[in-house]
């Protein structure tokens, strides 16, 4: 619990502080955010804000867990490394799409496909290295070959099947949180509600491990994690360093987090929910991210089926990702902000009920 709370400190003092330095650097040399012209006109007074703020998360939640870890007498555990090259592997891929756009002040950085290799070879050298390689002396590695909810269940999957799914998860979650970056503060906040979960959800895990000695851990509720109290460091430090970054985010916005941040978020958050085992309960927790995505999908999809069948593509919402369209429809930017980062709450609460339900039952 000390490397906890070290660590959460440590990664918000670092975020909070380290952020008002980026703030000047990047403005004096003209790191300036460029604005996608069909975005609401509200956000055109944006255009030239400093961007790759998302840096300082990576390196104030880096730095909390590493001190942290190494002061309370630790050492960064195979799941705590694992974690780092999916946080910072999406970080660099972000890095080089938002270095593109200033650089260009252009609003298209990475092709799409240029950005979904980047993401494939993060996700998949993650998949591998957890599920073959790392095992403990109980032979658990920090991923299995398993799908999960809280506990694994099912068959095991062939290696190709698992790591398509590990794919699938590192690229949804990394682009759902991309995508909900899109208002002043919104992922900022809404990140520190879900690693602060994750959080939640591995400290428990640790306290009703596995083959434990503790005679109170009951086997048949029992967790088959290999590090979970390392996670929830990790966790912590990633859910403190928005906290600080979110000072400086919270509109009017002094900094602009970029891809660099919101990928690696997302990166971050699939890996928390592989290797705690409850990728199925993210989509719960996370439902923010999921209620974001899925607006994307359906206009894209509803644009061509109506262009396909009228000749005239038509639209389900003014503009999407979904938080735009409530401010095409006139919603303050905070409003919409506030009103999301209580969606997220209660995607959160409710993912947490069912991860404890599932332990009574």
């Amino acid at each position: 619990m000390r490397a906890i709370l070290l660590s959460g400190g440590l990664a918000a003092i670092c975020s909070l502080l380290g952020t008002r330095v980026a703030v000047g650097w990047f403005t004096r040399r003209g790191f300036g955010q460029p604005i996608r012209q069909d975005g609401p006109t509200t956000h055109h007074v944006k255009r030239g804000t400093p961007t790759m703020g998302g840096l300082l998360i990576l390196l104030s939640a880096a730095a909390g867990y590493l001190t942290a870890t190494i002061v309370t007498g630790g050492s960064p555990s195979a799941s705590a490394w694992l974690l780092m090259l999916l946080f910072f592997g999406c970080g660099v891929v972000g890095f080089l799409d938002d270095f593109i756009k200033v650089y260009t002040q252009n609003n298209q950085g990475l092709s799409s496909r240029a950005k979904m290799a980047g993401q494939t070879l993060v996700a998949l050298s993650f998949g591998i290295l957890a599920t073959q390689f790392f095992a403990d002396e109980r032979g658990v590695r920090p991923a299995s070959q398993y799908i999960s909810t809280t506990h694994d269940w099912g068959i095991k999957l062939p290696l190709v099947v698992i790591l398509l799914v590990i794919w699938f998860i590192v690229t949804a979650t990394s682009n759902g949180a991309n995508l909900t970056d899109g208002a002043d503060g919104l992922l900022a906040g809404s990140s520190a509600l879900i690693f602060g979960a994750y959080t939640i959800v591995n400290v428990w895990q640790n306290n009703q491990l596995c083959d434990s000695s503790r005679p109170t851990v009951v086997q048949a509720q029992c967790y088959q994690v290999r590090d979970p109290l390392d996670l929830a460091v990790f966790a912590a430090a990633i859910a403190a360093a928005c906290v600080g970054f979110l000072w400086w985010n919270a509109k009017p916005a002094r900094i602009i987090m970029g891809d660099v941040g919101s990928l690696a978020i997302g990166g971050a958050l699939a890996g928390l929910a592989i290797m705690s085992r409850t990728e199925l309960l993210m989509a719960v927790v996370a439902g923010l991210f999921v209620l974001e995505t899925l607006s994307v999908l359906l206009q894209m999809s509803y644009f061509q089926l109506t262009k396909r069948l009228t000749g005239t593509g038509r639209r389900i919402f003014r503009i999407a990702p979904i938080h735009h369209h409530f401010e095409h429809l006139g919603w303050d930017e905070v409003t919409v902000v506030i009103r999301f980062w209580i969606v997220a709450g209660i995607c959160v609460a409710a993912g947490l009920g069912i991860f404890y339900a599932s332990w009574l039952t």
